[in-house]
């Protein structure tokens, strides 16, 4: 069984994963997903569905989320790279509203284990990305939320210019989302 690193983030129970790289000179073997193993780091996790998207660069995707049916989500590139970003939706969270980001890429290996009650969404840094993860509850298309990318109460940093982005592509959909705030208040009024 291989073994699988924990790395906390600055949100609670956001975690990045490194798995164990079985490198020689015909190429490489990993496991990127074991219950067992994941178990033994503290992750006790039932994934009951596996999505694949393919993007090219510029392309952002996000911010997504399910209400009800929150989707805990292990995200993971096969080819290229992203920005990977998370937000906490969780009004009982410390960190509620704040975000994280990270590079996920074929080269560094990293998973982000994303639990229940957050906001997903990524930019693509590569000409390509297939990105895959594994969800905890299925999609359910009536519970569909989103939040703007741009939303400056978030600041979300994406790394437009570093990688000579101008203007991410977004769908129509992803451009049309609410603000945090408005989302927040049309949720539950005023916290």
């Amino acid at each position: 069984m291989s073994e699988f690193l924990k790395i906390p983030t600055e949100l609670p129970d956001l975690f990045l994963i490194e798995p164990q790289i079985f490198k020689d000179q015909r190429g490489f073997f990993m496991e990127f997903w074991n219950q067992q193993a994941f178990a033994k780091i503290g992750l006790k996790l039932q994934f009951v569905q596996d999505n694949h998207s393919r993007s090219q660069k510029g392309v952002l995707r996000g911010l997504h989320f399910q209400d009800p049916h929150p989707q805990g989500k292990l995200i993971r590139v096969v080819r290229g790279s992203i920005f990977d970003v998370a937000v906490d939706l969780r009004t009982s969270s410390p960190t509620f509203g704040r975000w994280w980001g990270t590079i996920l890429s074929e080269e560094n290996f990293r998973m982000l284990y994303i639990p229940p009650g957050f906001a997903h969404g990524f930019l693509v840094l590569s000409d390509w990305v297939d990105v895959i993860y594994k969800a905890t509850d299925y999609y359910h298309p009536k519970c569909e939320g989103g939040i703007r990318w741009d939303d400056p109460e978030l600041g979300i940093e994406w790394p437009l210019q570093e990688y000579g982005i101008t203007r991410p592509l977004l769908s129509r959909k992803d451009e049309s989302w609410p603000s945090f705030s408005e989302w927040v208040h049309k949720k539950w009024g005023k916290l």
